[in-house]
């Protein structure tokens, strides 16, 4: 081997170590979020939000679901996420509780109470539903989103809801990632 021969194979050598000292920690930070745990398990979580003696039968109550929100590689702290209705069913039915999800099945806006108290309205585009979260009017593509609710093992059991956005303007529900 001659020595031009050995100044370009070094030569390639050092290269290549540059080049794997750049590329190893920047593999590294563009698969960190891959690596995570606790990103499924997370959006699986079930949110406690009141104790079952503070709804009373019938009557709708709204929550909102502030948590902690994770976008990759940026953790946000606890912030608003949406907001749920809760209604407390007669004692006997299963499930004890049913919640709504508070976000429209239309376009997206946040379901209130009417004035009334008698059903849900939406703002937006007029989309009226009854209690049960049934559409009164031909708007709404879907009914209200069912969420999943639980109750802790307590002797007053905290309701616990499985927060989920779904698509809009989609006659089924469809989860968001």
């Amino acid at each position: 081997m001659n020595r031009r021969d050995f100044h370009r194979l070094g030569t390639w050598f050092l290269g290549g170590l540059v080049k794997l000292a750049v590329a190893v920690p920047a593999a590294a930070f563009l698969l960190t979020p891959l690596r995570k745990k606790g990103g499924a398990a997370e959006a699986d979580a079930f949110e406690g939000l009141v104790p079952l003696s503070q709804l009373k039968v019938g009557v709708p109550q709204a929550f909102g679901i502030v948590r902690d929100q994770v976008d990759a590689w940026v953790k946000y702290p606890k912030e608003p996420a949406g907001a749920v209705w809760l209604v407390r069913q007669p004692e006997g039915a299963e499930p004890a509780v049913v919640a709504y999800s508070a976000e429209c099945p239309h376009l997206g806006c946040a379901i209130n109470m009417a004035d009334d108290g008698k059903h849900f309205i939406c703002p937006c585009h007029t989309s009226a539903f009854d209690l049960e979260g049934t559409p009164q009017n031909q708007v709404p593509p879907r009914p209200m989103d069912r969420l999943k609710v639980e109750l802790s093992d307590d002797a007053d059991p905290v309701v616990r809801v499985k927060f989920e956005r779904f698509r809009t303007l989609a006659e089924e529900q469809i989860p968001l990632a």
